[in-house]
C-alpha cells in the first residue's frame, strides 16, 4: 500500500465524516502515514480478547480504539468550530502552515 498524504495530525480535532461513527467528533492518539490510518480517542472501539500478562494479570476482554481510515476523518477548525478541507500556505520563514479553507485561519497551533 501506497503512503497517503496526511492531512491530519496527533492531537487535532477531528469529524469523522463515514462510518458508524459518522458525524462524532474527537482527537487524533496516533497516525499510521504508511498504512493511511488515525486512531481516534474513545471512537470506533473494539473488544479484544486478551490472555494473562504481566501488565494485566487477569486477562479477558479489553475494550481500545481501532485504526480507522484517515479518509473518513476531517479536521475540526478552531476559529469557525467546523469541520473543513484544509490547504498548506508557506509562511514568511519558509515554513509551512496549514489553514481553513472556509475561514482562511491557520489550523496549526
Amino acid at each position: 500500500m501506497a503512503t497517503v498524504k496526511t492531512h491530519v495530525k496527533k492531537d487535532d480535532m477531528v469529524k469523522i465524516i463515514a462510518g458508524k461513527e459518522k458525524g462524532k467528533t474527537g482527537k487524533v492518539l496516533r497516525v499510521f502515514p504508511a498504512k493511511g490510518r488515525v486512531v481516534v480517542e474513545n471512537l470506533n472501539v473494539v473488544k479484544r480478547h486478551t490472555r494473562p500478562s504481566q501488565l494485566n494479570p487477569e486477562g479477558g476482554i479489553v475494550e481500545k480504539e481501532a485504526a480507522m481510515s484517515i479518509s473518513n476523518v476531517m479536521v475540526v477548525c478552531g476559529s469557525c468550530n467546523e469541520a473543513a478541507r484544509t490547504g498548506i500556505r508557506k509562511l514568511e520563514d519558509g515554513s509551512k502552515a496549514r489553514y481553513c479553507k472556509k475561514c482562511n485561519a491557520s489550523v496549526d497551533k
